[in-house]
């Protein structure tokens, strides 16, 4: 590699934006504010709900957002760029119709059917792994993953709560709490003011508040679902828990009935293929009883059961509809609830659904609620799905299909005790007054993706071997190490429209929240990843961007993804077929840079020993794009990392500093585990290619894109300080191994802030990938002018680290408002947005890195604290 790289030397100044130094605190206080109140601007009335929390994101169930953004496609490559991507497309066209037409299977990555932005999503429904049902931010039941890893965008209208006030024995009010005004269902009283109502997420909990128009009685809908840190059995449990508390304001009392519909199907064309039937339940155990409806989906492939039910109380009255049918007007079920607030309870089953019919069932809990007072009732939605291996939660419940009602009992009896642990999880930091509300409800709320990524959580099968073949006295693994057969294999999706599990490049900054939160789940992941390594298969396959073929999987480097949701996961390594990745630069030193870290915050020595064999067998297999000798690797002329769409030719910031941070932690790990050799042969390592990375890289502002001399080689990278952000995290000091000086860090980090944040979209859209030192962004690539929200939040951690707090929450919230008050993005924060036009991507696992800014807040506040003592937890 060439050492003349465009420079810019410390005497020339780069672009820096009019006013940056103007009083910002000013200026985000007031966008912030407009632009969360915006979101509430259509609420007319006074209520605030009963125990809704402050802290959150809140929006008035009539607001519309103003901007409407369409999927990346094909025709929004530049021109400029269009060029090198032919071939890509010519053959991904081929391969594409092969996979839909004649295998009739889905894509791993759809290009011609990118999902269109449907702004109506509010928090998922149920545990971690079990499957998912998000139900929108108006109420709607819209988005289905009840077949692991495969997603089914669709409303079905009769899934609906309606509400029945009634006085003095008259039914005074009925009305379906929806604002919608379907063709169907016309028997129904529709068209709820969403003027009235409002929708407030804190996950894993969200309210819904509903003043009545003309009742003087306010309902406040709060959803528990049992996502809770460090808990490994509630955790993993397919269900969610509503709680309706009512408050009557008049000076009388009222009758006041909740009415839950659910059809047997999820909206899918299998809800009418016939055979689905329906049958009520009662369960009593341990002094406490239960009864609703089973609605059992029996498809050929993966039947499932829903179930509805309430607890039965002495003062709450328990009713319901077996079988009714959701098509036509359906007004025979309006009219039963309306005569006495009750439904009729029919004994027995439905008989099975003829091929074009479907079913639903309805539950009716009603209660007193006294002049001037308060009650609530309980619903569960539960479902069950034993033939598929989906789910940790069959451990405690059984795979014999008969969960459902079980299911439903314990959360009924434990939902608050949930609810504790949730609090007392989150309170300190809602509590904290130092942070942003914004950053609140990002940093919870962005939690989603651990149940809704398609995620899935299963027992290990006895007969299992995670080893790759290759046994811990031969420098393996165990073929079933303890923390898979204790707690079991966990894998979610790069993102729901790129179905592809565990993402390696990507996971890398997703990790902190499961490392975080869940860290045996991490773990979990590390050891399958580090039994793929060893593992190959040699099967040639053609590649879609270079049109070569190569080996499916090569031995001893790490591996893309661990397979597609309809294929053989675990099985079938690499769906990814864009790249062969066993080139990429960054999956190798992205499991070391993880190992460490993962060994820092659990300080599990066994698995920093299990694991140091495969960090030498992939730091082996890296060391070979070191072409010259100099102790840094260089990058091969191609897309060859995350930033798939981005060339990068020669030593570079990205893959040269993830390069050196790597050696930082073999270094740390040599010395734990191994001998003074092996710790002077990375040390030497080090200490060549630190001196190499300074020499062509830095240019005396920051580092340079790469050193291949073209045009856009000095383009300033967001993502250029990856590799010392894991080492900070790490907890490495100033005084471990020097790979990066921190005055050239924070250098670099100032030059990012005032280009790729401020000089970008006014400031308030979060950091650009690439932009140029003249203050316009890198247009060289279909990726560098992109934003990519999980790379900025782990850009705001890298800030707070070295000390630029300020700098780091404004850099990330331009995220956050941008995804969540202004394009509609809520629960499907995409991988990427451009500044006008479109986004890549909906529902993407990056942004879960915003726990690395978590991360980042509490070293930096244990360092400035006095030692007291035993520190939080660091998920705290």
């Amino acid at each position: 590699p060439s050492s003349s790289q465009p420079a810019i030397h410390p005497s020339i100044p780069i672009y820096c934006p009019l006013g940056l130094n103007l009083d910002r605190a000013t200026m985000t206080s007031e966008w912030g504010e407009k632009s969360t109140a915006d979101l509430m601007s259509a609420y007319v009335s006074k209520e605030a709900g009963f125990g809704v929390p402050k802290e959150g994101w809140r929006i008035c169930l009539a607001h519309v957002f103003k901007e409407k953004r369409k999927p990346f496609q094909a025709k929004d490559v530049s021109l400029s760029n269009m060029w090198e991507h032919i071939g890509l497309g010519i053959r991904y066209l081929r391969w594409w119709y092969k996979k839909t037409q004649v295998e009739k299977k889905a894509p791993f990555i759809d290009m011609f059917h990118a999902l269109p932005l449907r702004q109506i999503y509010g928090a998922p429904l149920g545990g971690i792994g079990g499957g998912t049902i998000t139900r929108g931010w108006r109420g709607e039941f819209c988005r289905w993953q009840l077949n692991p890893g495969m997603y089914h965008y669709k409303t079905v209208m009769a899934d609906q709560f309606t509400v029945c006030l009634r006085r003095g024995g008259q039914t005074v009010y009925q009305q379906v709490l929806s604002v919608e005004h379907p063709s169907t269902l016309q028997g129904w009283n529709w068209g709820y003011c969403g003027e009235y109502a409002f929708y407030h997420a804190l996950y894993p909990r969200a309210w819904t508040v509903y003043h009545l128009p003309g009742q003087n009685v306010t309902l406040t809908c709060r959803q528990i679902s049992p996502v809770i840190p460090h808990d490994y059995k509630d955790s993993s449990l397919p269900v969610a828990v509503f709680i309706w508390d009512i408050e009557n304001k008049n000076d009388y009392a009222l009758e006041v009935s909740i009415m839950f519909t659910m059809v047997n199907g999820s909206g899918h064309k299998d809800d009418s293929t016939g055979g689905h039937w329906n049958e009520p339940f009662h369960l009593e155990k341990e002094g406490k009883a239960l009864s609703g409806v089973l609605l059992h989906h029996c498809t050929a492939v993966n039947p499932y059961t829903l179930c509805i039910s309430a607890r039965e109380q002495p003062d709450r009255k328990v009713s319901h509809q077996t079988a009714f049918s959701p098509s036509g007007t359906c007004s025979g079920l309006w009219s039963d609830l309306m005569t006495d607030g009750r439904l009729d309870s029919p004994s027995g089953s439905s008989p099975p659904t003829q091929k074009g019919e479907k079913v639903a069932a309805a539950l009716a809990v009603g209660c007193s609620v006294p002049a001037h007072g308060h009650n609530d009732v309980e619903f569960c939605l539960a479902w069950d799905m034993p033939l598929i291996t989906f789910g940790r939660y069959t451990r405690y419940f059984g795979s014999k299909g008969e969960a459902s009602p079980s299911l439903s009992h314990y959360a009924l009896t434990h939902y608050k005790e949930w609810e504790r642990r949730i609090e007392e999880w989150q309170s300190p930091i809602l509590q904290d007054s130092s942070l942003p509300s914004w950053y609140k409800s990002a940093l919870f709320n962005e939690l989603y993706f651990v149940a809704d990524g398609g995620t899935v959580w299963t027992e290990l099968a006895e007969d299992a071997d995670v080893s790759g073949g290759v046994r811990s006295e031969d420098g393996g693994l165990p073929a079933q190490p303890d923390v898979i057969k204790e707690y079991g294999r966990f894998a979610y999706l790069e993102g729901q429209e790129y179905r592809m599990y565990n993402t390696y490049d990507v996971h890398f900054y997703a990790s902190f929240a499961l490392i975080m939160l869940w860290p045996k789940l991490a773990l979990s992941v590390q050891y399958d990843i580090a039994g793929s390594v060893v593992q190959q298969d040699l099967t040639e396959r053609l590649h879609l961007m270079s049109g070569m073929y190569s080996p499916v999987k090569t031995k001893n480097v790490v591996p893309h993804d661990i397979g597609d949701p309809d294929d053989e996961p675990w099985h079938r390594l690499n769906a990814y077929l864009i790249h062969d990745t066993a080139g990429w630069k960054d999956l190798n030193l992205k499991f070391v840079l993880q190992v460490y870290r993962d060994f820092h915050i659990t300080q599990d020595n066994q698995y920093l020993k299990d694991m140091w064999p495969i960090c030498q067998a992939v730091m082996e297999s890296e060391i070979k794009f070191d072409l010259d000798g100099d102790g840094l690797i260089e990058n091969s002329g191609y897309a060859d990392q995350t930033y798939d769409g981005w060339t990068v030719t020669g030593p570079s910031a990205y893959c040269g500093g993830l390069w050196l941070a790597s050696l930082c932690v073999m270094c740390k790990m040599a010395r734990l585990v191994d001998t003074e050799k092996t710790y002077q042969h990375y040390k030497d390592i080090l200490d060549r290619g630190s001196a190499a990375f300074d020499k062509l890289l830095w240019n005396g502002k920051y580092y340079n894109y790469d050193s291949s001399g073209k045009y856009h080689s000095n383009s300033v990278m967001s993502d250029q300080c990856a590799g010392h952000w894991f080492l900070k995290a790490s907890a490495f000091g100033d005084e471990d191994y020097q790979a990066f000086p921190k005055e050239k860090i924070q250098s670099s980090l100032k030059s990012i802030f005032d280009l790729n944040v401020m000089a970008f979209a006014g400031g308030q859209m979060g950091a650009v990938n690439g932009m140029r030192p003249e203050g316009v962004p890198d247009r060289s690539s279909v990726q560098s002018d992109e934003v990519w929200i999980g790379v900025v939040y782990g850009l705001a951690a890298t800030m707070i680290h070295e000390g630029m707090r300020e700098e780091g929450m404004h850099t990330a919230e331009g995220c956050y408002r941008t995804v969540w008050e202004r394009l509609g993005m809520a629960f499907q924060t995409p991988e990427a947005y451009c500044e006008k036009n479109i986004y890549r991507s909906l529902a993407y696992m990056r942004p879960l890195s915003i726990w690395a800014m978590q991360l980042a807040l509490n070293m930096t506040q244990k360092d400035q604290a006095p030692t007291t003592g035993d520190s939080d937890e660091v998920g705290t």
